[in-house]
């Protein structure tokens, strides 16, 4: 990824690290994989799933995950010329704990269960729901207000780089909103235990939403194109 080449990264005026269809399809592709590693790591190292022990499975999860988002896209750090790539992953990591209390705050707002014997499951699906939504804002933008409230309270994103962080990130909150339907039907399923099927639907909205990311910064490329040849 050309923003890995420390001085040789494009930027635009507004300080923005100017980002190819192929930096984007990398970012998602390794970020997916990713999943997909911790998830087979729980499964056949530790002999552990979301519904057998949701809390060490997600613990599991995020860990692996945690340092491939913050790295990847602290590459893609705003003003990189005035930010080293050490303060964007710090940035990151300091987001990991914010976020995750604004998604436990969220979560046992809208019903999740609340004691002792969810503790650990709330607070390590809160860890990873911060990955997913808040840790590669944080990385990206720092404490760039403006630029938080056009993604996440007008979700008006501008160019390649917002779709690359807005879009997954709604997907996974969607998607975990979807994913809690099924807890309070009477069907007696042990993946109807929070937040098994939660953070089943949260990893389906994020994969998602990286796929209608990667769509957007096609059509946002053609129209860069489009501009240019006017």
């Amino acid at each position: 990824m050309s923003p890995a080449k420390t001085g040789k990264a494009k930027i635009a005026r507004n300080g923005e690290v100017v980002v190819s269809f192929k930096d984007a399809f990398l970012v998602h592709m390794v970020c997916g994989l990713g999943l997909a590693v911790a998830f087979w790591f729980a499964h056949n190292v530790y002999a552990v799933n979301l519904v057998s022990d949701p809390a060490q499975t997600l613990n599991l999860i995020w860990v692996i995950e945690c340092p491939i988002v913050v790295i990847l896209y602290s590459l893609f750090r705003w003003n990189p010329d005035q930010c080293s790539f050490l303060k964007a992953a710090m940035r990151g990591l300091l987001g990991l704990p914010a976020g995750a209390i604004l998604n436990t705050f969220g979560a046992v707002v809208l019903g999740a269960p609340v004691g002792s014997q969810y503790m650990k499951r709330t607070v390590n699906w809160s860890i990873l729901m911060s990955l997913f939504t808040v840790v590669p804002a944080a990385s990206v933008f720092g404490t760039s207000w403006k630029d938080w409230h056009r993604l996440f309270a007008y979700s008006k994103p501008t160019g390649v780089l917002d779709y690359m962080i807005c879009i997954p990130a709604h997907g996974a909150a969607i998607g975990a909103w979807f994913g809690a339907w099924p807890m309070p039907l009477d069907w007696e399923r042990p993946w109807q235990e929070w937040p098994i099927c939660v953070t089943y639907g949260a990893v389906a909205g994020y994969l998602a939403g990286m796929v209608v990311s990667l769509g957007f910064t096609v059509i946002y490329g053609g129209r860069q194109q489009h501009v240019k040849g006017d």
